[in-house]
C-alpha cells in the first residue's frame, strides 16, 4: 500500500493545497494531509480551527485523512507508514526552498521520497499569505479558498472601513 503525507501549516487551506492533495490521492492509496503544529510563523488559526477548516474541505475525499503533528515530518511519515513526502511546486523561488527540504529529509531519513507536484497554472499565485491579505482589506477570496474557508475568513476580518485618504 502506497502511503504519502502531504505536510505544511495550511494557514488556511486553499484552493491550490486542495488540488495538490486531490491529484496525491489519485496518486496514492492513502494521502495524510499534516498539519505543522509549530511552524515559525504568525498564524491566524488555531490547529484545531486549521484540521477542521480542512478536514470540511477534504470531507470527499476518502483516501484523505488531515491530521496534524509536532515531530519532525520524517518521523512523522515514519510514524505512519509512509514511504513518500508529497509538496506543491509553484515557481522556481519555490523549487530552491524545496530542494533543501527535500535533501534535508533525504539525509534524515533515506528511506523517504519527496515527489512534488507542480501547482496547476490557475493556482500559481496563491499562497495562504495571499489569501489572508486580500481577506484583511475585504477583498473577493471566493476563488482562492472553499467556501468554509471563506466564511472563517470573513468571520476573522470584519469588511474594513474606507479610510479618506491623506
Amino acid at each position: 500500500m502506497a502511503i504519502a503525507v502531504y505536510p505544511g501549516s495550511f494557514d488556511p487551506i486553499h484552493l491550490g493545497h486542495m488540488d495538490i492533495t486531490r491529484r496525491a490521492a489519485a496518486l496514492f492509496d492513502h494521502v495524510y494531509f499534516a498539519i505543522y503544529a509549530r511552524p515559525h510563523k504568525n498564524l491566524l488559526f488555531s490547529v484545531e480551527e486549521r484540521l477542521r477548516l480542512a478536514r470540511e474541505a477534504l470531507a470527499d475525499l476518502e483516501n484523505v485523512s488531515v491530521v496534524s503533528y509536532r515531530e519532525l515530518t520524517v518521523d512523522l511519515a515514519r510514524r505512519l507508514g509512509a514511504h513518500v513526502i508529497v509538496r506543491g511546486l509553484r515557481a522556481i523561488s519555490d523549487f530552491e526552498w524545496e530542494l533543501q527540504l527535500a535533501l534535508t529529509n533525504r539525509e534524515l531519513a533515506p528511506d523517504i521520497e519527496v515527489v512534488c507536484l507542480m501547482t496547476r497554472i490557475e493556482y500559481a499565485f496563491l499562497s495562504s499569505t495571499i489569501v489572508k491579505e486580500v481577506a484583511s482589506l475585504g477583498g473577493d477570496i471566493d476563488k482562492m479558498v472553499p467556501p468554509n474557508v471563506a466564511r472563517a475568513l470573513r468571520e476573522r476580518f470584519p469588511l474594513p472601513t474606507s479610510e479618506p485618504a491623506p
